[in-house]
């Protein structure tokens, strides 16, 4: 599906490329099989990014996915965290793209949702909607907590869920969302600082720095092989949400 490639694009490193071709993303965004709310949202994402300069959109995109945990695009940590189980999965869904021909980078790292996404849109539709299910949890969320923040970017979210056909308790993720103390401030990025443990070798995972190049299927890569990532039931724990601070 077309369409999640370009979301895979707009979630990813804002580059002049998207800036360029606005009104064919608009048109091609809205005809996503999703409610008129997030159609709506949709609009106003491509009108937001758009009327400002490229620049100024990746700040805006460094300052929103780039401080705090709690809206990465990295998707074990949601689910793993720092654990040692994180580096397993990395490798566990390595393999997999591997398997499948994807060709990656050897800065990129795996669980990078632009990537997935990119992934998934060669699967068919069908495995297309089944790799978004295994995900539904960790995407509603991050819509959610976007949401909180009143970002422009919680559409994108709301409509890969909707694609997905997933069922997920939204009310109950609002309303943990809502009751979360933001992670991204200056003094809890201070706090987390003062608090990570310092550590040398072990099995952590590649410069997590992530490339704005472009994650092109290889021309050998099988389409309509999907096979489903290592990820917790539907119902297990995501990433802890922070804890709740009075005053």
């Amino acid at each position: 599906m077309r369409q999640i490639l370009l979301l895979s694009r707009c979630l990813d490193y804002p580059t002049q490329e998207l800036l360029d071709h606005a009104d064919e993303l608009r048109d091609l965004l809205l005809d996503l099989p999703v409610k008129a709310a997030t159609r709506k949202g949709l609009d106003a994402f491509v009108d937001h990014v758009t009327g400002q300069r490229l620049i100024d959109w990746q700040t805006e995109y460094d300052g929103l996915f780039e401080r705090g945990r709690s809206v990465s695009l990295h998707l074990f940590e949601h689910v793993h965290g720092e654990s040692r189980d994180r580096g397993q999965a990395m490798v566990d869904l390595l393999n997999q793209y591997h398997e499948a021909g994807l060709e990656l980078d050897e800065k990129e790292l795996p669980d990078y949702l632009p990537l997935y996404l990119e992934f998934l849109s060669t699967q068919g539709e069908n495995n297309l909607k089944a790799g978004l299910q295994e995900v539904a949890h960790i995407l509603a969320l991050v819509a959610c907590r976007l949401e909180e923040r009143e970002s422009p970017y919680a559409p994108l979210f709301h409509a890969l869920l909707e694609v997905s056909e997933a069922t997920v308790p939204l009310a109950d993720i609002r309303q943990q969302a809502a009751e979360e103390a933001p992670d991204y401030t200056s003094e809890a990025l201070d706090k987390e600082w003062e608090e990570a443990e310092v550590t040398f070798g072990g099995d952590e995972a590649p410069d997590s720095a992530c490339s704005s190049g472009r994650h092109r299927p290889s021309e050998q890569q099988r389409r309509d092989q999907y096979m489903p990532i290592n990820m917790p039931a539907s119902g297990a724990q995501a990433y802890p949400a922070p804890e709740r601070t009075d005053g």
